[in-house]
């Protein structure tokens, strides 16, 4: 009960601050009130060179007129199946080019999870919010270890090309984990390294190999695909019951 009256004050603060244009102050506080210990960041990952976070400077980029005939986001929310009143995470949500979609599918009572580890993101994505009128949106100021989800309380986790840019592969993916309903799913987006036509640079994309070996890794079994995209592997990840942790090294890889 704690956690939640904490989380509907800190994103009732977040849209005062909004509104009083003091958005950086927000986020300072929210950092602040972490006591995590963030271990050093990995380069690499099972064999897989991490790449760059995007920066909120190129937030145009995930909003251009081009998207749709690009990537098909409008197969994406047919394939996601959104049922109104469910809990939806938009992990690494951005400017909410998919957070204001889903929020409209799974309203009114349902809500949207927007994590981002920018404030300057989340603060472009109140502005498009607070003009569409949609208000079932809960903003969240994640960390590159913890997206600050709830406990067994979300129905699906999504991650749009965002998910190769972890520092923290294994600490994120946990805490999706525990985050996840038990009949929770996460679904993953991501640029095919397989077809060479797919014009993003190669630390961008991953191989459906890859991201199984990650997953399953990590206490994730593969739950179902999609491949009618025309750019990216659409597939879906649901908690394997039989998966037995390991203690696994913090240390950055060489």
């Amino acid at each position: 009960m704690y956690l939640n009256m904490q989380r509907q004050l800190n994103a009732w603060l977040f849209w005062i601050c909004l509104l009083a244009g003091l958005i950086p102050a927000w986020a300072e506080a929210q950092q602040k009130n972490s006591s995590e210990t963030i271990p050093p960041a990995r380069s690499t990952y099972m064999g897989r060179r991490i790449a760059q976070a995007m920066s909120y400077h190129g937030a145009d980029w995930l909003v251009r007129p081009t998207r749709e005939s690009e990537e098909r986001p409008s197969e994406v929310l047919k394939q996601l199946r959104l049922k109104p009143g469910m809990v939806v995470c938009d992990l690494g949500c951005g400017n909410g080019y998919y957070t204001l979609a889903m929020a409209k599918q799974v309203a009114p009572d349902g809500k949207i999870l927007a994590v981002d580890i920018q404030p300057e993101m989340l603060h472009l994505l109140s502005l498009r919010a607070e003009s569409e009128g949609v208000k079932n949106i809960e903003p969240v100021l994640g960390t590159i270890v913890d997206p600050k989800l709830p406990k067994e309380s979300v129905d699906m986790v999504l991650l749009v090309d965002v998910y190769h840019e972890f520092s923290h592969p294994q600490q994120m993916l946990a805490a999706i984990r525990h985050s996840l309903k038990p009949t929770g799913q996460i679904a993953l987006l991501e640029f095919r390294e397989e077809d060479r036509t797919v014009p993003i640079k190669p630390e961008h994309k991953m191989t459906k190999k890859q991201i199984l070996r990650e997953y399953s890794a990590n206490g994730f079994r593969l739950a179902q695909q999609y491949d009618g995209l025309p750019w990216q592997h659409l597939m879906y990840f649901e908690k394997d019951p039989n998966w037995i942790s390991q203690q696994v090294s913090d240390k950055p890889e060489n």
